[in-house]
């Protein structure tokens, strides 16, 4: 298999999509609302009227409650159209093909990532037995909880505005310690509200001493210094691309579980004689993916499953081709991987070797 490589800059990806790089720093076209519609200004302050370029602005479908909102002039603009939704956040409206780009390089990503994860699972354990609680000891209990959990990440800009949490935001209330249980309840995206269990007595004792440090935050660490510091999803985020010198993120811990998840759902469903029995044995795979992972069907579909899974499934080749794989055994260097970590790694690998051909 070639060697391959994470394309994370957006001018890489712009570039392999064939579209121009482009940001709303930029001169674009400008929306005024005009009674109960709304007309566009190009970028000498011009109305314009041009049908086409209307279109391809409605196409857009900028939501009307956004504000400030910032169009491309050209279509082939990675970026399409900025705007500030009702809470005054910037979201953005990007050009179909750079998605599609961006989301075949997240998949295919899985691919390094399950090469990675011996060496990393590795450095997390021998993290966690340092002495104390430094840095590098709570980054690695984070990191064994995203494994362990599907706990998301969490950021402070949703704890503050929805009160929502996620592994780097949770404070210590949100976790109850019996011995060797933990137990998680918090309330999670969207008001979600979640309850995860754990048991494993060294994460168990290294949570409750991080309990008794001074504070509501639930993961914080001593520095050098003595100092404490909290954590945060960038410190997981540098934590990982120290230990395994690729640029990975937390989030590809969840793509990675739901695509093993999912390939392991679709195993144990029974075989399929008709596109309809195949569909419902799919979407109710999904349906149970998606409650391990704390997503709606349609998200864990759209954002956590490698597509190659259910293609091959739905091909109905991915059953049999787990199975096999699964047998053959370990006779690469993967220790620290499970077996269907294995098959599912191996049968990722002969897709994009497929793909690339």
């Amino acid at each position: 298999m070639a060697d391959l490589k994470i394309v994370t800059d957006p001018v890489d990806a712009a570039e392999e999509a064939g579209l121009r790089y482009v940001t709303d720093e930029q001169p674009g076209y400008t929306r005024r609302k005009r009674g109960s519609s709304f007309v566009y200004y190009d970028t000498e302050g011009k109305l314009i009227r041009d049908e086409s370029r209307l279109l391809r602005i409605r196409r857009l479908a900028i939501p009307p409650a956004y504000t400030d909102v910032w169009i491309c002039p050209s279509p082939n603009g990675h970026i399409q159209a900025t705007g500030r939704d009702d809470r005054g956040r910037k979201q953005y409206r990007y050009h179909e093909r750079w998605r599609a780009v961006r989301d075949e390089n997240k998949y295919d990503r899985m691919v390094i990532f399950g090469n990675a994860l011996p060496k990393m699972r590795c450095r997390v354990q021998a993290d966690l037995n340092l002495p104390g609680l430094p840095r590098n000891k709570v980054l690695a209990t984070v990191v064994q909880l995203l494994e362990r959990t599907f706990i998301r990440i969490g950021n402070e800009e949703y704890a503050k505005e929805n009160k929502s949490f996620g592994l780097t935001t949770m404070r210590n209330h949100h976790v109850e310690i019996k011995g060797s249980q933990l137990r998680f309840r918090f309330r999670g995206k969207s008001g979600v509200r979640q309850e995860v269990d754990l048991d494993d007595r060294r994460i168990a004792k290294i949570v409750r001493k991080l309990q008794e440090l001074p504070g509501q935050e639930l993961f914080q660490y001593l520095d050098e210094e003595g100092q404490l510091q909290d954590v945060t999803s960038q410190d997981v985020n540098a934590y990982l691309r120290e230990i395994t010198g690729e640029d990975f993120t937390a989030k590809d811990f969840r793509t990675w579980a739901g695509t093993v998840l999912m390939a392991l759902a679709l195993n144990a469903q029974e075989g399929f004689k008709t596109k309809k029995q195949a569909k419902t044995n799919v979407r109710d795979a999904i349906t149970a993916v998606s409650k391990i992972l704390g997503n709606t069907p349609a998200v864990c579909r759209k954002c956590y499953v490698h597509p190659a899974v259910l293609e091959s499934y739905l091909d109905g080749n991915l059953i049999e081709g787990l199975k096999r794989k699964t047998e053959e055994g370990i006779q690469e260097n993967l220790d620290n991987l499970r077996s269907d970590e294995i098959a599912v790694l191996r049968f990722l690998k002969r897709r994009l070797d497929e793909k690339s051909v």
